[in-house]
């Protein structure tokens, strides 16, 4: 929670006291803490920005101002007026008042503005947003015969150290976050509040001196999420000299918003449980969708190679070792990225994140060094899904695992439901309460997952020693590791 958030639920807390509580003639003032609220409300609004879960406190902070109004200028009842039910209704709006309190204290700490992880590397975090269009690649996703397909990238990169920089929020629009929450039956507004976290990253920051060039790292989010979804890795990595470029696919995204405003929905085609016209269903999704976004990557890896020759923004020409490239992926993601693996040799290295294998990476296999973090078959049972899809996890990962060429990892992380391999357990704590995180601390599954992939990704793309991935680690006793 924020600070002048904090301090507006303790004003409310004090002008509630003063109003419900008899005070005695030395301590009349006190009274006037009922008009502090009000305006302690403009300043929050204009200094932090309005949100819905401060809604009832912003209520609140008005009903005490017109309380404290009614008790001061309303003729005071004459001896013999008052009876039991002036003491029901004096009681009653005591009793509202007090639950209409805890409503609005409890609200911000259910939805906080939270604070990411600090990365644990010794380089500061810039950030950059670019708008890219494949002039020669029709877009599946619409009839228009004329559409290019366009995707939007966000790269975080080491930077040099400016402490009066601000910082970049964790998302820079809500509106494609509001269009998945719907979809989910949701409120559009339940995510309001994630433009107000900030990140440690900073906009256009100077690319960091310390090495001349930087291994690139590419991620893809799941089905339904979004390009900073997984933010606090991406700020990890960055800081340990990593330059990541994260894609926000359109149509199987949360939501892609461009330059000019356009919003790009999730495509309910491919949402789970939604009715389906697409040709052969599952047929079209493993043979044709998987392989036209794994081109989003490597059409990715081309730009950034555009990019390294002559940087349009000034910042990143040059600073970008593209002898030394990674992919990593959640869900959808992951699959996309396995098959983008297997399709450009230009990925050295890959990382899966709770994803089941598509059927060329099956055939064909996997030619890179790859680790594969995921969860043991009861986590997944656990968390409601079906015995087909636990199945295809397992199955189709551990037999690319046991026939992959070069090195490989499998990196079981028990209690872990889908979403804690993304940001999502600190978004609320209704999170865990409700079941869509699993039951392991989310502090806990983030630190595993982020110390196997930098340790992972330093190994084979630094040449750098990685104690972690020698044997099962006694930082993590509970993770169950193989190796190959």
């Amino acid at each position: 929670m924020r600070l002048i958030e904090l301090i507006l639920l303790f004003a409310n807390l004090l002008a509630f006291f003063s109003l419900v509580i008899p005070l005695k003639q030395s301590i009349k003032w006190a009274q006037y803490l009922a008009l502090v609220p009000l305006p302690i409300v403009g300043i929050q609004v204009l200094v932090e920005g309005s949100r819905w879960g401060i809604i009832p406190a912003y209520i609140m902070s008005g009903i005490f101002f017109v309380a404290w109004l009614a008790k001061n200028t309303v003729r005071k009842p004459k001896l013999g007026e008052t009876g039991m039910i002036k003491r029901l209704a004096s009681g009653f709006t005591i009793s509202l008042g007090a639950l209409s309190l805890i409503v609005s204290s409890v609200l911000p700490f259910l939805f906080p503005v939270f604070n990411l992880p600090q990365p644990s590397g010794p380089n500061q975090i810039g950030t950059l947003i670019y708008h890219w269009v494949d002039k020669n690649r029709p877009e599946i996703f619409t009839d228009n015969p004329k559409d290019r397909r366009e995707i939007m990238v966000q790269i975080w990169y080491p930077a040099k150290e400016n402490l009066s920089s601000p910082h970049a929020p964790y998302i820079q629009e809500t509106e494609p976050l509001a269009s998945v929450a719907r979809m989910k039956g949701l409120p559009g507004f339940i995510f309001e509040q994630l433009k107000y976290v900030k990140t440690h990253a900073i906009p256009s920051a100077t690319v960091s001196t310390v090495k001349s060039k930087y291994p690139v790292l590419i991620f893809s989010a799941a089905r339904g999420g979004f390009r900073q979804q997984n933010t606090q890795i991406f700020e990890e990595l960055a800081s340990h000299g990593y330059i990541v470029a994260s894609i926000d696919h359109p149509y199987t995204a949360g939501g892609v918003k461009f330059p000019d405003g356009r919003l790009i929905s999730l495509d309910s085609r491919l949402f789970p449980g939604t009715k389906s016209d697409l040709p052969d269903d599952r047929n079209f999704f493993d043979n044709t969708v998987v392989p036209y976004l794994a081109k989003d990557i490597m059409f990715s890896l081309d730009q950034l190679t555009a990019l390294n020759q002559s940087d349009p923004k000034g910042i990143l020409t040059g600073r970008l070792d593209l002898k030394h490239v990674g992919m990593i992926g959640h869900s959808l993601g992951g699959l996309i990225g396995a098959e983008a693996s297997y399709l450009d040799p230009r990925l050295r290295a890959f990382i899966a994140l709770d994803v089941h294998m598509p059927a060329n990476v099956i055939r064909s296999g996997l030619k890179q060094p790859t680790m594969f973090i995921g969860r043991e078959a009861k986590w997944m049972k656990m968390e409601g899904w079906s015995k087909e899809d636990i199945d295809l996890t397992q199955t189709t990962m551990r037999s690319v695992y046991k026939k992959l060429p070069k090195d490989g990892y499998l990196i079981m992380i028990p209690g872990t439901f889908h979403v804690n391999f993304t940001d999502a357990s600190l978004y609320s704590p209704l999170m865990s309460w409700a079941g869509l995180t699993g039951p392991i601390d989310g502090d806990r599954a983030n630190s595993i997952i982020n110390s196997y992939t930098l340790a992972f990704f330093n190994k084979y793309l630094k040449s750098k020693p990685a104690k972690l991935l020698d044997e099962p680690s006694k930082q993590y006793p509970e993770v169950h590791f193989e190796k190959r």
